[in-house]
């Protein structure tokens, strides 16, 4: 039982909860957590299903993992508890194999390597939704307040039955398997350079595509736990080494997933970085284009445009969400989704669970190459041919906290008329302040909740463009 004058620390974000180790992210406050997930099961009536716990490769998350499922087990619900780490959607597919009551996931995801996190997974193997996190932090609110958290050792839940450890790699990697053209892929004669980032995505491309002709480089695939130095985000700035390595193995492309492989990176043939926006374009197009699939596109407001040019192009609906993969789940399964993404680098594909997927979203853009039979920057300009042009660059601009008010209030008046010299078609609010550009531009404003932190996201019609727009947004936060 903590200090009740102090504030409890516990706030789940977009994608669970998420702190510093030793500061936030505690132990203690894991069992908290790991304690109000009991009580919610219980709720619920789903403690008699059980629950599967996973953990990726950050410092301490096995251990983070065992003192999960001390806890549910001192609550009577059986533990499945992963006996490796394995990446999310792994273990997030296992609750769907084990008919789960859902899942508690150990990762900070892409963040510092200083940092871990805990996500849960409801039975059906998505993000959870917001009536459920806002019910799980409810019971930790109380916990952490009027204490209540019940643990026992490990080898006694072991020995007891209520933890059993299992390995959730097989029947995810077989599910891979039926879902992608494993066979066309193996075949081939592409070369591609795999990144994994140091997570916990290592080795899941060479054991599904290794015994083919395809040629496979992989990079950084022991577990360091500082990451290299570069937070285990598949994105430029993190990714040197794998766009040295495509030009120097003469590869097709490089592919990369983040620290717990829901999400996917990648460089062209030059050794180019092809943004998250122009990804989701491209797995749209591939799907519509070459698969001949149909279904609705569910994008968050944070994403591209050229989803909805895609969209009336083949004649299918496109669904917008705020930002966050507990909504765009969500989405997908009440309107049977071809496909949900991103910005940050998060797709989900219909047929598999409603969850980013790092892995199968790198296997349909291997497909994707052998089906268009060009070079990959060649594929990037057919898609902007047809979709339109395409030029992402966001800013995350911190202020002093008593400047929040001010800022915020900023947006909320009359809007302007004009951005960066072009008119300003009309303005969304479904997650934030977003403002769509006479010449198809649009800038979005989103303010953080927890800290003094706006975040600028911009997809313009031009680099040049781009770069406007984001001064325009630092002008109108007055912190330009």
């Amino acid at each position: 039982m903590a200090d009740s004058t102090e504030p409890n620390p516990i706030k789940f974000g977009t994608d669970g909860w998420r702190g510093a180790i030793a500061d936030i992210y505690t132990f203690a406050n894991v069992r908290i957590v790991a304690q109000a997930t009991a009580n919610f099961l219980h709720d619920k009536g789903q403690a008699k299903d059980g629950l599967v716990v996973g953990y990726d490769m950050r410092f301490g998350s096995e251990f983070f993992a065992a003192a999960v499922a001390e806890v549910l087990a001192s609550n009577g619900i059986h533990c499945r508890l992963c006996s490796k780490a394995a990446a999310t959607p792994t273990v997030a597919y296992s609750i769907l194999t084990h008919q789960a009551a859902g899942a508690a996931m150990i990762t900070a995801s892409h963040n510092p390597w200083t940092d871990n996190g805990y996500k849960y997974k409801p039975e059906y193997a998505g993000s959870a939704d917001p009536a459920t996190i806002a019910a799980i932090e409810r019971h930790c609110d109380v916990i952490y307040e009027h204490g209540g958290v019940k643990t026992m050792p490990l080898p006694d839940a072991l020995s007891s039955g209520l933890v059993d450890y299992f390995d959730p790699e097989p029947g995810y990697l077989k599910r891979l398997a039926e879902l992608s053209d494993l066979d066309q892929v193996k075949s081939s004669s592409l070369r591609a350079v795999i990144d994994p980032m140091y997570g916990s995505g290592q080795g899941y491309f060479s054991k599904l595509l290794g015994d083919g002709s395809i040629h496979l480089k992989e990079i950084n695939l022991e577990r360091n736990p500082f990451f290299g130095g570069v937070n285990p985000e598949p994105i430029a700035k993190n990714l040197a080494k794998l766009m040295a390595a495509v030009p120097k193995e003469r590869a097709s492309c490089g592919i990369a997933v983040d620290g717990d492989a829901d999400r996917v990176g990648l460089v062209d043939e030059n050794g180019v970085f092809i943004n998250q926006l122009l990804v989701y374009g491209l797995l749209i197009m591939y799907l519509l284009e070459k698969k001949g699939l149909r279904g609705a596109i569910v994008k968050s407001v944070s994403t591209t445009s050229m989803a909805n040019r895609l969209g009336e192009k083949f004649g299918v609906p496109v669904i917008e969400t705020p930002v966050g993969f507990k909504y765009i789940g969500p989405a997908m399964r009440e309107n049977d989704a071809l496909i949900g993404g991103e910005e940050s680098g998060g797709y989900a594909i219909r047929g598999h669970i409603p969850e980013r997927d790092g892995t199968l979203a790198g296997l349909y853009l291997l497909e994707m190459l052998l089906a268009y039979d060009m070079p990959m920057s060649k594929i990037v300009q057919h898609l902007q041919d047809i979709a339109g042009p395409s030029y992402y660059d966001r800013l995350d601009i911190r202020f002093p906290e008593e400047k929040r008010e001010e800022v915020i209030a900023r947006f909320q008046g009359e809007h302007p008329a004009q951005i960066a010299g072009e008119s300003v078609d009309h303005v969304q609010t479904l997650d934030g302040f977003k403002y769509f550009l006479k010449d198809g531009s649009w800038l979005l404003v989103r303010s953080s909740g927890t800290e003094p932190l706006i975040r600028l996201y911009t997809e313009a019609t031009s680099p040049e463009m781009a770069q406007r727009v984001l001064e325009a947004g630092k002008q109108m936060a007055g912190l330009a």
